[in-house]
C-alpha cells in the first residue's frame, strides 16, 4: 500500500465518521444550527453600532440585569471610545440610580451610597446561593464574557471555511437565537416541571423562562419593539461587553497591515539600492 493510498483511506475515514456524527445527531433530534446574523461588528473592518448597544444597554438593564450578574462592566464603560457612545454625565446619572454597598466607616459598619463611575455593575444577588435559591436552583450565568464563551457545532467542512474567513460571532449567534427560540413543546416531547422548552438550547430544556416579549422595551429612536429586534440589541451589547476594545483592535490591526506594507517596500528599494553596484 502506498503512502497516498493510506492517506486517501484516512481522509476518506476521517469523512465517513463526520457524516456519521452528524446523521446520529441528527437522529437524536440535536439543536439546530443557529442562524447567522449580520452584526455591525462582523469581519475585519466591522465596528459596534453605538445606537444598537444603547438599545441593547436598556434591553440589559431593564429585563436582564434582573437575573444575570455582569461583573466586568464598570459605569465608565459606558462612556468610553467604542462602546455604547453615552457621556460621562449620562454614565454618571445611570450610576447614580443604583446603591453600592461599601465601608466599613470609621464605626465599622458597612453602609450604602449611590454608584460612581468607579464602581462595578451591581450583581442583582448576594451571592451564587442566593441566585440559586432565587430560580428554582439554576444558577444565571454572568454576562461578562458570555457572547465569547458560548458557540455552536459548525461540522465539516464548515469549520474550515470559518477558520479562513475569520468569522467570530457564533457567540451572538447562538445568544439571539436562544431568546427567539422559545416555542411550544411539541407533542412527544416531555418538559421536565419547572423547565422550559427551547429550539436551540443543548437538550431543549431550559431553566429560564422566556424573558422577552413584544413591546416589552420601550424605544425612542424608532426601532421595532419585537423579540427579534430585543435580542439583536442585547446579543450586541453583551458582545461589547465581552470584547469592549473590539473597534480599537481593529482599527490598529489595520494600521499595522499599512506599515508592514510600506516598511516591506522601502526594504525592498533599500536592498535594491545598497547592492545594485555590487556584480552578482
Amino acid at each position: 500500500m502506498t503512502i497516498r493510498s493510506s492517506l486517501f483511506g484516512a481522509v476518506a475515514a476521517a469523512l465517513l465518521l463526520t457524516v456519521g456524527a452528524s446523521g446520529a445527531q441528527a437522529a437524536e433530534g440535536a439543536s439546530p444550527r443557529p442562524h447567522r446574523m449580520s452584526w455591525s461588528f462582523a469581519g475585519p473592518f466591522g465596528m459596534y453600532d453605538p445606537a444598537q448597544l444603547q438599545r441593547g444597554f436598556k434591553v440589559f438593564k431593564e429585563v436582564c440585569a434582573a437575573c444575570h450578574s455582569a461583573n466586568y462592566l464598570y459605569f465608565r464603560n459606558l462612556a468610553q471610545p467604542g462602546g455604547p457612545g453615552f457621556t460621562e454625565a449620562q454614565a454618571k446619572q445611570v450610576a447614580s440610580e443604583y446603591q453600592i454597598t461599601d465601608g466599613p466607616n470609621d464605626s465599622g459598619d458597612m453602609f450604602q451610597r449611590p454608584g460612581r463611575l468607579s464602581d462595578h455593575w451591581p450583581a442583582p444577588f448576594p451571592n451564587d446561593n442566593a441566585a440559586r435559591a432565587a430560580n428554582g436552583g439554576a444558577l444565571p450565568p454572568d454576562f461578562s464574557v458570555l457572547a465569547k464563551a458560548r458557540s455552536y457545532h459548525v461540522g465539516f467542512p464548515g469549520f474550515i471555511t470559518d477558520a479562513f474567513i475569520q468569522y467570530q460571532e457564533h457567540g451572538v449567534d447562538y445568544i439571539h437565537a436562544l431568546l427567539t427560540g422559545y416555542v411550544d413543546a411539541p407533542a412527544d416531547a416531555h418538559v421536565q416541571p419547572g423547565l422550559h422548552y427551547n429550539t436551540y438550547f443543548p437538550g431543549h430544556q431550559i431553566a429560564m423562562p422566556k424573558p422577552l416579549s413584544d413591546g416589552q422595551v420601550d424605544y425612542t429612536d424608532g426601532s421595532p419593539q419585537t423579540v427579534d429586534q430585543y435580542s439583536q440589541d442585547v446579543s450586541a451589547f453583551m458582545m461589547w461587553v465581552a470584547e469592549p476594545h473590539l473597534d480599537q483592535r481593529k482599527r490598529i490591526g489595520f494600521q499595522v497591515m499599512i506599515f508592514l506594507i510600506v516598511l516591506g517596500g522601502l526594504l525592498y528599494f533599500t536592498k535594491k539600492k545598497v547592492w545594485s553596484n555590487v556584480a552578482h
